[in-house]
């Protein structure tokens, strides 16, 4: 009976390693996944009493194309070179087991001072007291590192409390030893981070690389229940 526990607790700490959790992950994100609606205002959150992962990065880090790689619907997320395309939360329906929310990118190109203040403050609103949220994806770009805009995206979370996990993205256009240098110096940084979570996950949207592992990970999460 011990062993099963500890088996249990091991799971849930490693879940990437798993294959129980593999094979979780794998059949949670073979579900439907269908778009729920786009909030543009505070009033349009509402609550779907489903446990949620919500996706934040900067503007063009590849938040629609890790959604749409992880569900393996290739257009379910609006994909496109613009950055700040997504300017409303997205939410989608994963088999009535999990809510995935897309933000507004940040660190936009093309944006009024207006429009980005309104975005900013419509996320902030849907981050507090946001009791189903299990997690924040916070994805980087493995060929830049973190900015000052995901820094201050991070004090946010950390004076929030909010739970958050590095994400890496892109990472078939950056060779071996200067990805392994990026994760060091961000390893670094998120350990100095009291809501930050320990691990960076490593993804490649284009070439799946670490999809099936990430989707371990989230799979524990709504297993966990809490």
């Amino acid at each position: 009976m011990t062993d099963d526990i500890q088996s249990f607790g091991n799971r849930f700490d490693n879940p990437e390693e798993d294959p129980a959790m593999l094979e979780a992950g794998r059949l949670l994100f073979a579900k439907p996944c269908d778009f729920i609606l786009g909030a543009t205002k505070d009033e349009h959150i509402g609550s779907y009493n489903l446990p949620e992962i919500a996706f934040a990065g900067r503007s063009n880090v590849g938040k629609s194309s890790l959604v749409n790689a992880l569900t393996g619907q290739k257009t379910l997320a609006r994909t496109s070179n613009t950055p700040g395309r997504t300017r409303q939360l997205n939410f989608f329906d994963l088999g009535q087991k999990l809510i995935l929310v897309d933000l507004p990118g940040y660190g936009y190109a093309q944006a009024s001072k207006s429009d980005i203040a309104y975005w900013t403050n419509l996320t902030r609103n849907y981050l507090r007291g946001r009791a189903e949220l299990k997690r924040i994806l916070l994805l980087i770009d493995s060929r830049h590192g973190a900015k000052d805009s995901d820094r201050q995206i991070m004090d946010e979370l950390d004076t929030s409390a909010v739970s958050y996990q590095i994400v890496m993205t892109k990472t078939d256009k950056i060779k071996p030893t200067p990805l392994a240098e990026v994760e060091k110096k961000l390893a670094a940084e998120l350990a100095k981070r009291p809501a930050a979570h320990p691990q960076i996950m490593k993804t490649s949207s284009a070439k799946s690389v670490g999809i099936a592992e990430l989707r371990a990970s989230i799979a524990a999460l709504t297993q966990q229940g809490g």
